[in-house]
């Protein structure tokens, strides 16, 4: 999604606080599993930290652990939270829930993380293409007319389908997918 040398608003995207599944190494992805303690509190300090930055409006993952962070990141502002699944997480298919995949060799889960262009989907799991496919077209469908209006946007997400959207926003190669390094409640701006 192109907006340069356009006159918009801005951009900026935050991944949702920890969960007991983080801390334990478990991949999540569609699992909905909801933010522990250290999470919520991760959301809280962030809505110290980032209040005189300003948004018009929120776009959210549905996902339980996503609607609680942007909730309570947003819980001293009047902002719409708009709900989206086309920005849930990746779907890692029969892998979600499996404990420290990089101490299992072979795992072919980890290609996602080690060699994303070589990646191939696991058991019913999302390729990359209809991970960009469904996001991409919420940037256009969605983002795209709140900047064009001058709006300050606000995404929050996940891990992988963030880092999508920085790809897209950023035109980065798939080999360069993880390279933000979007931690838990850290605000990213990106336009």
């Amino acid at each position: 999604m192109t907006l340069a040398n356009e006159k918009h608003g801005s951009l900026y995207i935050m991944r949702h606080g920890k969960t007991d599944w983080n801390e334990k190494h478990k991949i999540q992805g569609r699992t909905d599993i909801p933010l522990n303690d250290e999470g919520r509190k991760m959301a809280a300090a962030a809505a110290e930290e980032y209040k005189d930055i300003h948004f018009d409006i929120c776009f959210c993952s549905p996902l339980i652990r996503a609607k609680e962070t942007a909730q309570i990141f947003l819980s001293a502002r009047n902002i719409p939270i708009i709900y989206d699944d086309r920005i849930m997480e990746m779907c890692f298919g029969t892998y979600e829930g499996i404990e420290n995949s990089f101490e299992i060799p072979d795992c072919p889960i980890n290609v996602l993380f080690k060699d994303p262009v070589n990646y191939i989907p696991v058991e019913n799991g999302e390729s990359f293409e209809q991970l960009f496919a469904r996001t991409g077209e919420f940037l256009e469908q969605a983002v795209r007319p709140q900047l064009e209006d001058g709006k300050d946007v606000l995404i929050v997400g996940h891990g992988a389908m963030n880092s999508s959207i920085v790809c897209q926003i950023k035109n980065e190669p798939l080999e360069n997918f993880w390279k933000a390094g979007i931690k838990n409640c850290k605000l990213m701006k990106l336009i």
